[in-house]
């Protein structure tokens, strides 16, 4: 004996999926920089040397003199002459005045008047060492420097920042279905 029976056959939906992926591009563009590095300010003073030269003791050992020195010289020698001569006048008056002492004063007198002191030569031109006087003064170098401050300029740059979000659709590759089915009825 066959017994009725209801058969089901079911099928379940299938889905698809379709995926796209999400873009990013993200960049970075480079810093704008401007570095300007000033010149140091350098302030320079220079005293320069001065080399005194004096060569006058020098000149007068070679008696090579000055007029004024010259001329206060000479009067000098002829007030000390002068005093010399007046005092050998005096004395060779005092020793005429006592000429009855019995010496030859007359005579004497005469020889000491006509006779003058041999003259000494030397070599006159050659200075002796150290006569002529250096002296130095030395250069002074005075230096200033300030130093300057570099002068830097940065404009940053904004990262660019490109995104485009993925995107998922669903489609419905099979639907779900229900099939009844009586059989032996």
């Amino acid at each position: 004996m066959q017994l009725p029976q209801i058969r089901m056959q079911s099928t379940f939906i299938q889905t698809g999926l379709q995926i796209e992926d999400p873009v990013q591009r993200i960049e970075q563009p480079k810093a704008i920089q401007s570095i300007e590095q000033p010149k140091a300010i350098v302030n320079m003073e220079t005293t320069p040397g001065q080399l005194t030269i004096d060569q006058t003791e020098a000149w007068e050992q070679m008696d090579i003199k000055h007029i004024s020195k010259r001329t206060a010289e000479y009067a000098q020698e002829g007030k000390q002459k002068l005093l010399e001569g007046i005092a050998r006048r005096s004395r060779q008056g005092d020793e005429t005045m006592h000429i009855e002492r019995g010496s030859n004063v007359i005579k004497a007198h005469a020889k000491e008047n006509s006779e003058r002191t041999p003259k000494q030569f030397n070599i006159g031109w050659i200075p002796s060492p150290f006569s002529v006087k250096t002296h130095y003064e030395q250069a002074k170098l005075n230096i200033e420097a300030q130093a300057q401050k570099p002068i830097i300029d940065v404009q940053i740059q904004k990262p660019i920042h490109d995104y485009t979000p993925g995107d998922v659709n669903v489609n419905v590759i099979r639907e779900n279905s229900l099939d009844i089915d009586f059989v032996n009825v």
